[in-house]
């Protein structure tokens, strides 16, 4: 299963996942349903509970998701990081490469500022249909 990373804002993850799909690759992306303003609102309702970020980390609502992801993570025999995306896919993509899982970049173009850091990526791709190829390999 390869794990599909993005942004809960970015529409592109179901399209990513519907193309790997088609072309017989199983995805997981599940984690999408949860849809783009979920972490705003679980963030206005921490606060309005007068949690602080630390605090709500450990409830219960925060410990379930991220064990959720974690282990679908961990379930994983590599991840695509769908750019563009935030911190958490950032951290979803490190993770899996210091597990020792191919992790993939796929951007929608030339990126406007560079990072030397990507080069902890298996590969970077512009297009999904050279990063099916690679993970068919």
């Amino acid at each position: 299963m390869i794990y599909l990373i993005g942004s809960l804002r970015h529409p592109r993850v179901r399209e990513v996942a519907a193309t790997l799909r088609a072309n017989r690759i199983e995805v997981f992306d599940d984690w999408h349903a949860a849809g783009p303003e979920a972490d705003d609102i679980w963030q206005r309702y921490e606060q309005e509970r007068g949690r602080t970020f630390r605090e709500a980390l450990l409830g219960k609502a925060a410990q379930n998701t991220w064990a959720y992801d974690r282990r679908n993570l961990d379930a994983s025999r590599a991840g695509i990081l769908v750019m563009p995306a935030g911190k958490s896919g950032h951290l979803e993509l490190g993770y899996l490469i210091g597990q020792g899982k191919p992790g993939y970049i796929l951007l929608e173009q030339e990126p406007e500022r560079w990072d030397v850091m990507y080069a902890f990526a298996t590969s970077i791709h512009y297009q999904t249909e050279g990063l099916i190829k690679e993970l068919e390999r």
